[in-house]
This record gives structure tokens, C-alpha cells and sequence, in this order.
């Protein structure tokens, strides 16, 4: 008997041993989303009613919006959607280190995303005076935007170990640590570069934001933080140096239905932002309140 064949069917393929031909893992996903829609239909229902009869004193959302921001950081998240998209597609082709490079893409483009909003909100709390209290608006805008941000936060980490876990050690791959102790070895170093490139990153992400929001060039930034850009570039080519093939890994077309899965959630993640973009932002800019 094959291996395929004795680890049964694959995670792209119907499942012959549920009684809906569909993973039981993909089941589970798709009930978590079915629910997670009507959570943010609540929500975005909430924000609709109270923004077309707003009361009296409530904050131009034009005068504080930043719509290029905006829609920069909505093709960012669309772009990540595709590299989701390929990373799947690469390991039902048993590709492991083409799901990485995806993998670490996709990471990176959520992390950008989540910068701007962070320099988002910022700035309509400093600038525009906007808080979560002082308003209505404040109040449904952040609960829903933000909620969005945190179910792309839990994206990013997921994908985060997943990630990690395309290096585990097939067995009897004995290094120079030993297998499990290589591969647990290695998992710290990529969290850890993971955690500084969170830090730097997004640090490096709200300077060039900033600087291009205040009218200053590339020369102002660079001249300013060329170091943080630095560190950002070397923690970059950090995770790609890891994602060089380094022997068998317990990783494979088998586990195509966990990354699957995954890219259910991001996608949906996705689509929930592909509504409250023009719901939230562009409707402001076609109906007077």
C-alpha cells in the first residue's frame, strides 16, 4: 500500500469518510465563519442605522478620513488574498517551499495592513479628536473597524505557526541537534525574528506613513530612519534565509487541508473588509449626513 494511501485521502479531495464528503476540518471552518458573518452583519448594521440619522453634533467623518490611506491599505489586503490564494494551490502541489515564500508574504502584507490602521486610528484620536466615548460614530466606527483588525491579528499568528511548522523535522531526520531539538531550536529563532519584525516593521510602517501624509520625500525618511529600514530589510532576509529547503520536513501535500482552512479564514477576513470599505469610507463621500 502507498503511503498516500495509508494516510487516507488528502485535504483538497472530497472526503469519502464523513458523511458530507467535506473535511471535518473545513466543516468546522465553515460553521466558524457562517457564525463570524452574522457577528460582523450586527455590527455593520449597527454603524449603518446609526450613521444615516447621526445626532446632532456628531463629527464630519470627511474632515478626519484619510481615503488614499485607505485604500492603499485595502489593495494591500486584497494582494495578501492572492498570495493566501497561491500558498494553497502550492501545497496541494506538495510544494513546501513555495508555500513559505507565500506564507512569509502574506504575513508581511498583514502586518502592513494592520500599521496603517494603527496610524489610522491615531491619528483620528490625536488629530481629529475622535475616541471611542465622545461620539456615537466614535463608538461604532472602532468597534467595528477594530474588530475587523484583531480577526487579522489572529490571521497574522496563525499564519505565524503555521508557518513554523513547515520546518518540523520528518522523523528519523536527525541533525546536528538532534530532530526535535533542531526543529524547536529553529522555531525560536523564527518567532523571534517574527516578534522583531512586528516591532520594526510596524515602527517603519507609521514613519514612512507619517512622512508621506505630512508632504515630506523619501530623502526626509530616509534621513531619519534609514536604521529601522535597515533592520526591517535584514529581519526580511532573515525569514527568507530560513525558508531554504533544509532536508525532509513532516510537511506536505497531506496537510494541504490545515493551509485550506486557513486561507478560508484569511479570505473571509478579506471579503468582511471588501464591505466595510465602502460601507464605512466611501459611503461618507456619496451620502450627505
Amino acid at each position: 500500500m502507498s503511503s498516500h494511501a495509508a494516510a487516507g485521502p488528502i485535504g483538497h479531495h472530497p472526503d469519502a469518510t464523513t458523511t458530507t464528503g467535506i473535511p471535518h476540518k473545513k466543516l468546522f471552518m465553515w460553521a466558524f465563519l457562517a457564525s463570524d458573518c452574522m457577528f460582523f452583519g450586527s455590527l455593520i448594521a449597527t454603524h449603518l442605522i446609526y450613521r444615516l440619522h447621526p445626532p446632532v453634533g456628531t463629527i464630519d467623518p470627511r474632515d478626519i478620513f484619510s481615503i488614499e490611506l485607505t485604500s492603499g491599505s485595502t489593495f494591500i489586503l486584497l494582494m495578501s488574498s492572492l498570495l493566501m490564494a497561491l500558498a494553497v494551490h502550492s501545497i496541494q502541489k506538495g510544494n513546501v517551499n513555495t508555500t513559505r515564500k507565500m506564507l512569509v508574504g502574506t504575513i508581511i502584507f498583514g502586518l502592513i495592513f494592520l500599521g496603517g490602521q494603527v496610524y489610522e486610528f491615531n491619528h483620528f484620536v490625536h488629530v481629529g479628536g475622535l475616541t471611542l466615548s465622545n461620539s456615537i460614530f466614535g463608538s461604532t466606527f472602532y468597534t467595528l473597524t477594530g474588530t475587523h483588525g484583531t480577526h487579522v491579528a489572529i490571521g497574522v499568528l496563525w499564519l505565524v505557526l503555521m508557518y513554523i511548522r513547515t520546518f518540523k523535522p520528518a522523523d528519523g531526520d536527525v541533525g546536528a541537534m538532534g530532530a526535535g531539538k533542531g526543529w524547536i531550536f529553529k522555531g525560536i529563532l523564527h518567532f523571534l525574528a517574527f516578534t522583531g519584525l512586528v516591532v520594526i516593521g510596524m515602527y517603519t510602517v507609521l514613519a514612512l506613513i507619517h512622512a508621506f501624509e505630512e508632504g515630506h520625500g523619501l530623502a526626509y525618511y530616509f534621513s531619519h530612519h534609514l536604521p529601522s529600514f535597515a533592520a526591517t530589510l535584514a529581519l526580511l532576509g532573515s525569514l527568507f534565509w530560513f525558508v531554504r529547503t533544509s532536508g525532509p520536513v513532516d510537511f506536505g501535500e497531506a496537510n494541504a487541508i490545515d493551509v485550506e482552512s486557513m486561507g478560508l479564514y484569511w479570505h473571509f477576513v478579506d471579503i468582511v473588509w471588501i464591505v466595510i470599505f465602502p460601507v464605512v469610507y466611501l459611503l461618507e463621500y456619496v451620502v450627505l449626513p
